[in-house]
């Protein structure tokens, strides 16, 4: 028997619908108890397109400060700008 605690299987489909999830990364608004929003970029996470919930690592909710926050919006992040590209301004 193995000293390392087994890891979770990652979730493959919505525990609410059955629906397949998305995994990507995703610009996130938080709303917390106090009414306060809080913007996130590229955050990691499963969404459910059929039902729109939106999955991210308790841990990770944990260490943005992010317990009894709410998700109140989420966009799958874009991708397009690539490292030393960025700023510059598109070929004609």
């Amino acid at each position: 028997m193995s000293d390392h605690p087994r890891r979770s299987r990652p979730i493959e489909t919505c525990r609410f619908c059955s629906g397949d999830l998305l995994a990507s990364v995703f610009d996130t608004v938080f709303r917390d108890t106090e009414a306060d929003e809080r913007l996130f970029f590229a955050i990691p996470g499963a969404l459910c397109v059929p039902c729109r919930q939106l999955y991210v690592d308790q841990q990770l909710i944990g260490i943005l400060g992010l317990d009894g926050a709410r998700c109140t919006f989420a966009i799958e992040s874009d991708r397009v700008l690539q490292t030393g590209n960025a700023g510059q301004a598109p070929a004609a």
